[in-house]
Formats: C-alpha cells, sequence, structure tokens
C-alpha cells in the first residue's frame, strides 16, 4: 500500500509540474467527490493611469515674438494679434485658441504675452507672465530672432539658448506645473530667403535691414554669402534640437518634431510688405500645424 502511494504521490507531482497547474506534490490531480474547492480570488482590475496630456485644454496663452504678434500680417510695420497664429480671432486665420475653444471663449480664456523683436533671453518673463494666467496650455514660439541678427556673429550661443529655455520652462512649472507646453521649431530662414529673394519688392525691402544674416545681399550667389546662409541655417537646426531635447525632459511639453521647420511658406503666404513674416494665411499654416499636433491622440 505504501508503495502505491507513493506512485500515486510522484504521478500527481508529474502532471502538476506539466500541466503548470498550480497544484502541490502529495495531492491527487483531481478533488475527491464531496470536497469543496477552494475559492480563486479574482484580481480587481488596475485603472489606466489618466494621459498627462489633455487633447482639449479650456485655455490658451502664447508667448514668443513676432510670429506670434502676427507682426506685417495685417498692416504695414505693425503687430497685427487678431491675425495670430494662437489666440487671434480673424476667421480666415481660426487661429489655435478658436479651434480649441470656440469664437466665444477664445477672447475670454486665451492671453497673447508675445513681443515683436523678442529673443529666447526673453522668455523666462514671457512664461512667468503666462504663469500668472493659470492657462491649461502654453504656446511657445520663439529662436527666431536669436538667429536674424546683423551678422552670424551676433547669433545667440546653443549654450545660452539651451540655459535660457530651461529657465523658462522652470518658471512656468513655479507658477503652473500642470499647465502643457506647445513648442514649435523654429522657421527654416533658408527657405524664406530662397522664397522671397525672386520677388524685386522682397530684395528692396530686405535692404532695410531684415534678418540680415540671412538675408543681406540676398541676391548674391557667391560662395562667401552661401556659407554665411549655411551657417545661419546650421544654427536654426542647432536651436531646434535644444527645443526638442529641453522639451522632452518635461512630461507636460510637445515639441512639433520640426513641423514649422519643415514647411515650405509660398509667397502667398508671406507678408505682402516685408515677404518674411507670416501672412494671414501663413498665420492659418501655422495654426493648423499647431492643432495637429496638440490634439494627436
Amino acid at each position: 500500500m505504501r508503495g502505491r502511494r507513493r506512485i500515486r504521490t510522484a504521478v500527481a507531482a508529474l502532471l502538476c509540474a506539466g500541466a503548470l497547474a498550480g497544484c502541490t506534490a502529495g495531492e491527487p490531480a483531481a478533488r475527491a467527490p464531496g470536497t469543496t474547492a477552494t475559492p480563486r480570488t479574482t484580481p480587481k482590475p488596475v485603472p489606466s493611469p489618466s494621459p498627462l496630456w489633455d487633447v482639449s485644454p479650456a485655455s490658451v496663452a502664447a508667448v514668443g515674438d513676432s510670429v506670434t504678434r502676427a507682426f506685417d500680417a495685417c498692416a504695414i510695420l505693425a503687430d497685427c494679434p487678431e491675425s495670430s497664429w494662437a489666440t487671434g480671432t480673424d476667421t480666415a486665420v481660426n487661429s489655435l485658441a478658436m479651434r480649441l475653444l470656440g469664437p466665444e471663449k477664445a477672447a475670454a480664456r486665451s492671453w497673447n504675452l508675445a513681443r515683436s523683436g523678442a529673443r529666447m533671453a526673453e522668455l523666462p518673463e514671457q512664461m512667468a507672465a503666462a504663469a500668472a494666467e493659470r492657462p491649461e496650455l502654453v504656446t511657445v514660439m520663439m529662436g527666431a530672432n536669436d538667429a536674424c541678427r546683423a551678422t552670424p556673429e551676433l547669433m545667440t550661443p546653443v549654450a545660452d539658448f539651451r540655459t535660457q529655455f530651461e529657465t523658462a520652462l522652470a518658471r512656468l512649472r513655479k507658477g503652473a506645473p500642470k499647465a502643457q507646453v506647445y513648442v514649435a521649431s523654429v522657421p527654416s530662414l533658408m527657405h524664406l530667403w530662397s522664397t522671397g529673394r525672386i520677388v524685386p519688392m522682397g530684395l528692396e525691402v530686405w535692404k532695410l535691414g531684415v534678418c540680415g544674416a540671412m538675408l543681406a545681399d540676398a541676391a548674391d550667389l557667391g560662395a562667401s554669402a552661401e556659407r554665411r546662409r549655411a551657417e545661419v541655417q546650421d544654427r536654426v537646426v542647432a536651436y531646434n534640437r535644444v527645443l526638442s531635447e529641453v522639451c522632452a525632459k518635461d512630461e507636460r511639453c510637445r515639441y512639433d518634431g520640426g513641423a514649422v521647420f519643415g514647411f515650405r511658406f509660398d509667397r502667398a503666404q508671406l507678408s505682402p510688405w516685408d515677404f518674411f513674416h507670416p501672412s494671414r494665411d501663413g498665420q492659418a499654416r501655422l495654426a493648423e500645424l499647431a492643432y495637429r499636433r496638440i490634439t494627436a491622440e
């Protein structure tokens, strides 16, 4: 009898191991009739964490430079904030704020804190002002003026650009820790040059000092001029790398993936007064790019 019991025990152990049924050696594979099965505890479902990114924020603050102020979009040498891609009320532009909030709420729940001519060094101050409004979304478009200096030697060093952007995000987080941030890439200044240089009026306007590092002597295709433009374009690429890397460290920040840099503005999308800043149509394209990125699941 003892030998048979040992055999049954060994067989049961092998069956359990092969089937991974969770039984223990020494127990029969099947329960004896009349015994009560041990109830199994059903694990409680673990709720999925709420996504940190809200695709429908209820308020928008915009920081940046002349592009966000819609400079030269609807009047010569003037800001046109009503035509801003970020917070404008111009129905032809259909700004980001209008797309997210609707026309009625856009005016009351959006703030344009950008300043024409601003460089990255000013962004911490603008971010502090944005934080004071407690927005759910902050849009950032900054960096073109850091490259658009009189000469390439005057461009903001990349290391300084990085420190200033990191400081700006820290200032925002201090006052608005849960605000989402959309960061637009710096536009391709080389593309703007190649588009506007074929317009005679554009060449004349640029002689007044528009983005000298890139646009000075715009008709000159000599080696020296080409090297100067390439240096400026390389700096823009480096700035965009900084924006991407710094934004990636913040869980509530989305970089546009280079969408603005890669967008090919045509003549109709450039200001008819300076052939450099976006026209109302160009502003509409920027709004579309931002809305697509912000509302992506």
